[in-house]
């Protein structure tokens, strides 16, 4: 009969206290939380292993910008570390959405007395929450999820930030190797006419003629040798430089192609690009997270006035039953208008930032766009004109030379020159790439994800998937 009682007394103590039960473990998640999850999880299948366990992809016999970037995305250490953020970010929502917000916090006393009372009479029995926090309001626990997703969603976005900063830097890297192997070929081509025209010299001096030609011909020889020896120097640099990039050894073997890089295919028009420039970036998605995310954290703080609620039961033995709760009266009014002012302050912050930023990218895109077609323009330049007429140039001296008319070091000057305008168009072509993968991180876009004009059909390789969500290039990284 003692158990029944207790039973009975303690129900209106647990009609109090079930809902609680029944929501423990509970998450005021807010819309848009299980989208924002399931990007986070088709990012992070490359990382969730840890870096010992994971096999690298390895790297061909001649390497490709695309083999570089694909190795690159899984193996870099600031790109996970992003994950890793944007993982931990998204983690904090159920934290701060948990319902109830507070623990059941039971208690028993027992009383001693002389005087004759049953033993169910002298215990009493305090059902209620953590004295330690309050029951906030459901609508408080709802804000402080919203004001979580915001930060995990500019997590997020600074993760594709570090993605496409990252895609830029090797692009760079790899652009400048190719560049200056194509400058060490033609600086070999021109050692090698050098030689020619020494010992050209050599023979007229050994023929009577004057020594002053064959010391400004060794010269110019030993010079060029020096900085052949200088460029191949500095291409082990270079290639230690890549290496570290693609989380290899800085003195492994890293071939490229013999032939520089063909021009990426632009679909789309100027004005498409400078439409775009600010639509996708995610460095301005990113402050339009931290904006929104302010905003709610605004009215969280406005929030402080609504008073929390305590709800608590309590009985002894057969002598008392009671329920009750204890409110939690907004007297903090001087802490409470800091709070909102602060946050209406950093909203006001983040705002400006997200205007100048927005701005300056825009101008940042439309330089890089200018010095892009520069680049072009003058590839095309040099490519067009300039190009066949150093050829027609060497053919006619070289007619002229069999014919007995022309002099050996006119060729020899001639073929040095189409040296240099063939060093000229691939500096310009290489200057066109770069500034292709700035323009690609200014606006947070793969330029083989546009679609053409003229025919609605996307560039992009077919080696690529078509279900990435954030990177075209990367098969793995999303």
């Amino acid at each position: 009969m003692t158990l029944m009682r207790w039973v009975y007394r303690g129900g209106m103590g647990m009609a109090v206290m079930l809902p609680a039960l029944l929501l423990a473990g509970c998450v005021l998640a807010p819309a848009g939380t299980a989208e924002e999850r399931a990007r986070l999880a088709a990012a992070g299948k490359p990382y969730e292993a840890p870096f010992e366990r994971r096999s690298l992809p390895e790297l061909p016999i001649e390497v490709s910008w695309q083999d570089a970037l694909h190795r690159a995305f899984l193996g870099n250490g600031d790109l996970e570390a992003a994950y890793f953020d944007w993982k931990g970010a998204m983690a904090r929502i159920p934290q701060v959405g948990n319902y109830p917000n507070t623990n059941v916090a039971p208690t028993f006393s027992y009383m001693f007395s002389s005087e004759r009372m049953k033993t169910f009479d002298r215990a009493t029995v305090n059902i209620g929450f953590d004295p330690m926090e309050n029951l906030a309001w459901p609508t408080k626990v709802a804000q402080a999820g919203k004001v979580a997703l915001q930060e995990a969603r500019a997590a997020g976005h600074r993760f594709e930030v570090t993605k496409f900063e990252i895609q830029k830097k090797v692009l760079t890297a790899y652009l400048d190797l190719a560049l200056h192997e194509e400058n060490i070929r033609i600086q070999r081509e021109n050692v090698n006419l050098l030689k020619l025209v020494v010992d050209s010299a050599s023979d007229r001096v050994g023929a009577g003629g004057a020594p002053q030609d064959l010391l400004r011909a060794q010269t110019q020889f030993r010079l060029a040798e020096n900085q052949l020896a200088t460029m191949e120097s500095e291409h082990r640099t270079m290639r230690s430089m890549l290496n570290g990039m693609l989380a290899r050894d800085p003195q492994a073997p890293l071939e490229l192609p013999q032939k520089l890089p063909p021009a990426r295919n632009v679909a789309a028009d100027d004005a498409k690009l400078i439409a775009m420039a600010t639509d996708q970036n995610p460095e301005l998605a990113r402050l339009a997270s931290e904006v929104a995310g302010r905003k709610d954290a605004l009215e969280l703080a406005r929030m402080a006035y609504i008073p929390d609620i305590n709800p608590m039961a309590a009985f002894t033995g057969n002598v008392s039953q009671m329920i009750g709760a204890m409110v939690v009266l907004p007297t903090t009014i001087p802490e409470i208008k800091g709070k909102i002012e602060e946050s209406r302050a950093m909203l006001r912050s983040s705002q400006a930032m997200l205007r100048q930023t927005r701005a300056d990218r825009a101008a940042s895109f439309v330089a890089a766009l200018y010095a892009m077609r520069n680049a072009e323009r003058q590839a095309a330049v040099f490519q067009e004109a300039i190009l066949p007429r150093a050829q027609e140039t060497l053919a006619s001296l070289r007619q002229a030379f069999a014919a007995g008319t022309g002099t050996f070091t006119d060729l020899i000057d001639s073929q040095r020159t189409l040296l240099d305008v063939r060093l000229m168009i691939a500096e310009a072509r290489m200057e066109r790439e770069k500034r292709l993968a700035e323009l690609e991180a200014l606006a947070g876009v793969d330029i083989e994800t546009l679609v053409a004009p003229a025919t609605g059909t996307t560039t992009r390789p077919q080696t690529q998937p078509t279900t990435a969500p954030m990177h075209p290039k990367d098969s793995e990284v999303h």
